[in-house]
C-alpha cells in the first residue's frame, strides 16, 4: 500500500505529459468540434469538419486552428493528471481485498475521477470555448445570407451579453488572460464556473463508461494477469474506450458548449440553464442538434485517450522520480 501511495506524483506527471502530447495532435479537430456545436439551423458557416479547417485555415492562417491551444495546453496538465491519478486512487482503495474490482466498483473510481476533474476542465474549457469561436462569429458576420437574419432581433438585443462580438482587430487580439479578468471583475469566480452543471453531467458519465471499458478491454491485451499489455494495445484500448465514451456522452457536450459560449452571434439565443438550453434546441434544432460535433468528439477523444494511455503506462513519471518503469524500453 505504501508503494502505491508513493506512486502518486509518478501517476501525476505521467497524466500531465500524457494531456500535453495528446491535446497538442488532436487540438486542431477539437476546434472544428466547437464550432460546429455552436452552429445554429439556418446559419451554417460550416458544412462539416473539412470545410470548418480549410475555412479557418484561409481567413485566420495555419495557426488559426490552435485558437485557444494556449490556455488548454496550460491546464490540461493538471486537467489530465487529477483524472487518471484520480482513477487510479479510487480504484486502488476500492480493491482493498486485492480480489479485483467488479464492474459497479470500476464505473464507482471512474465517476469519482470525473468529479474531481471538474476543477480544472470547467474553466480551461469556458476559456477556450470563447477563443475557438471566435473565428466562427467573425465568419458568420460576413456571410450575407446570415447577416439579413439579423432583422428578427435588433442587434443590441443580441449582443448584450457578448464579451467581444465583433470582428475587429481587436476582437482578434483577445487573449485567454483578458477573459478570465473581465468575468472575474464582473462576476467573481462564478464566472469561470459558468457550465459546471453541464459539464459534471458530460464528464461524470464519460468517465463512468470510458475507464471501466478501457481497464477490460485491456485486459484482453495481457499476455498474463501480472504482465502489463504492451503499448500498441493500450493505445488501441484508450482510442476504442475514448471514442464509445465521447459519443455517448455528445449531448452533454453540446449543451456544456452554448452554455460557455459568452458571445453570441446575430439571431443567437442564450440560455438560463442545462433545462431551458436542453428545451431550446430541441425545439427550434431538433434532436438530430444534440449529436453536432459527433464526429469530431470521436476524432479528438480517440486518439487523446489512446495516447493520454500510452505516455501513462510507459511510466515516464517512475522514470523522472528514480522509481524505474519506462515499460516501452523493456517492451
Amino acid at each position: 500500500m505504501s508503494q502505491q501511495q508513493m506512486s502518486l506524483p509518478a501517476k501525476l506527471i505521467n497524466g500531465g505529459i500524457a494531456g500535453l502530447v495528446g491535446v497538442t495532435c488532436v487540438f486542431p479537430i477539437d476546434l472544428a468540434k466547437t464550432r460546429l456545436q455552436n452552429q445554429r439551423q439556418g446559419q451554417q458557416v460550416y458544412k462539416n469538419m473539412i470545410d470548418c479547417l480549410v475555412k479557418t485555415v484561409r481567413s485566420e492562417g495555419y495557426f488559426g486552428m490552435y485558437r485557444g491551444a494556449a490556455v488548454n495546453l496550460t491546464l490540461v496538465t493538471p486537467e489530465k493528471a487529477i483524472k487518471l491519478a484520480a482513477n487510479d486512487f479510487f480504484r486502488h482503495h476500492l480493491d482493498k481485498d486485492g480480489k479485483g474490482l467488479t464492474v459497479y466498483k470500476e464505473m464507482l473510481a471512474g465517476c469519482g475521477a470525473g468529479m474531481c476533474q471538474v476543477i480544472i476542465t470547467t474553466p480551461m474549457e469556458m476559456l477556450k470555448i470563447q477563443l475557438q469561436d471566435a473565428g466562427r462569429l467573425a465568419a458568420q458576420q460576413r456571410k450575407p445570407g446570415i447577416m439579413s437574419t439579423t432583422k428578427l432581433v435588433p442587434t443590441n438585443t443580441v449582443l448584450s451579453r457578448s464579451y467581444n462580438v465583433t470582428p475587429s482587430p481587436t476582437a482578434r487580439a483577445v487573449s485567454a488572460t483578458q477573459i478570465a479578468r473581465h468575468l472575474l471583475l464582473t462576476q467573481g469566480i462564478r464566472g469561470l464556473y459558468k457550465g459546471l452543471g453541464a459539464t459534471l453531467m458530460r464528464d461524470v458519465p464519460f468517465s463512468i463508461v470510458y475507464f471501466p471499458l478501457f481497464a477490460n478491454m485491456n485486459k484482453f491485451g495481457k499476455p498474463s494477469p501480472e504482465e502489463p499489455a504492451p503499448f500498441y494495445w493500450n493505445f488501441l484500448s484508450g482510442c476504442a474506450a475514448g471514442s464509445t465514451a465521447a459519443v455517448a456522452v455528445n449531448p452533454c457536450d453540446v449543451v456544456k458548449t452554448r452554455l460557455q459560449s459568452l458571445s453570441k452571434g446575430a439571431n443567437e439565443e442564450s440560455y438560463k440553464g442545462v433545462v431551458d438550453c436542453v428545451t431550446k434546441i430541441m425545439q427550434r434544432e431538433g434532436p438530430s442538434a444534440f449529436l453536432k460535433g459527433a464526429g469530431c468528439r470521436a476524432l479528438v477523444i480517440a486518439p487523446l485517450f489512446g495516447i493520454a494511455q500510452v505516455m501513462y503506462f510507459v511510466g515516464i513519471g517512475e522514470f523522472i522520480l528514480g522509481q524505474t518503469p519506462f515499460n516501452l524500453l523493456s517492451a
